[in-house]
């Protein structure tokens, strides 16, 4: 893969989680009419305030149209007082990925089991 995750931790003010939850639902699929190939929000258990939205993009270039894109751009307007200020991403590189399809999963075994060869970095 020689695109990226794009990691945006966000955090809720005072009894806004629920709905940072939906604004973020909401917010999150459009990354795909920009040309990401996935994305997930991920709330934490342990502080239901915390959010953790992934993206995933071939290109920078396309995350950064999103990003800057009117949909975001309404979203930081219609939602500034559910979430914390500064918001701070990260452009990532996916070292490893790997799921399991639903029929595997009755049957214990695993599908396939891999991650993305790269021609640099530690090597032993």
């Amino acid at each position: 893969m020689a695109g990226g995750s794009v990691h945006i931790p966000w955090y809720a003010t005072g009894f806004r989680g629920d709905k940072l939850e939906a604004a973020l639902a909401e917010i999150a699929p459009i990354a795909l009419r920009y040309g990401a190939s996935s994305y997930a929000v991920y709330r934490y258990k342990d502080d239901r305030y915390k959010f953790l939205q992934t993206t995933t993009f071939e290109r920078k270039d396309d995350w950064e149209r999103y990003w800057g894109g009117p949909e975001f751009e309404r979203f930081r307007v219609v939602n500034q007082s559910y979430y914390q200020v500064p918001v701070v991403y990260a452009w990532t590189d996916v070292a490893a990925v790997g799921s399991m399809p639903d029929a595997a999963v009755a049957g214990g075994q695993p599908a396939s089991v891999g991650g993305p060869q790269a021609d640099t970095g530690d090597t032993i």
